[in-house]
């Protein structure tokens, strides 16, 4: 009898240890921030494959939205950006859901970096293309606008897909690098999404 109390009062123990634990996991997943707000964006790492460590700015050209991020591995990954700023407007007008966003990568994936790969997408897995509005603000004047401190040089691809791929640069394993550009949407939508991909040697 009084190894049966033994063993209830055990379990009692366990059970209660495991209602703690699982109010501590609530807790911990409540208070990761996974949503970050700047100006009338807001951005998310809710995906997974990098960690966003901090946030700044507005998203214009004089302050632009600085986002901080952890890469630990060399996968794509996609950040989602969300606004509640949806008129329709003209394209050539320098207005609307234009912003300046800044990524600073940090390289935690333990491999040297030769490229970085941004992809716009406005649904999930699909390219956008020259006629959703989508865009690293096609039709405006870039010059100076888009760099990187890491690398020299991008290519900008805007059919069938908005894509720029930044090289002539090594990132590596515990350094970061910048990389500067616009966002319009001249169709725009609520959510949309920022392929992220750094590139490693091929041999």
């Amino acid at each position: 009898m009084k190894s049966f109390r033994t063993i209830r009062g055990l379990g009692g123990t366990l059970a209660m240890c495991m209602l703690v634990a699982v109010y501590a996991a609530r807790a911990s997943a409540q208070e990761d921030p996974r949503i970050w707000i700047a100006g009338p964006y807001s951005f998310s790492d809710e995906l997974g494959g990098f960690i966003i460590r901090s946030i700044s700015g507005t998203g214009t050209l004089q302050d632009p939205v600085i986002l901080t991020e952890e890469f630990p591995s060399v996968v794509p990954t996609t950040l989602v950006i969300r606004t509640e700023t949806v008129t329709q407007l003209n394209p050539s007008e320098d207005a609307g859901i234009l912003f300046y966003l800044r990524v600073r990568a940090t390289n935690s994936s333990g491999h040297p970096w030769v490229e970085f790969e941004f992809e716009l997408q406005e649904q999930m897995h699909v390219p956008s293309d020259y006629g959703d509005g989508l865009s690293f603000y096609q039709p405006g004047d870039k010059r100076g606008i888009i760099r990187s401190t890491g690398y020299g040089t991008y290519n900008d691809n805007f059919e069938p897909y908005d894509r720029m791929v930044f090289r002539d640069g090594k990132i590596d394993p515990g350094f970061g690098a910048s990389f500067d550009f616009p966002i319009a949407d001249f169709t725009p939508k609520r959510v949309f999404y920022l392929v992220q991909e750094p590139r490693i040697p091929s041999s």
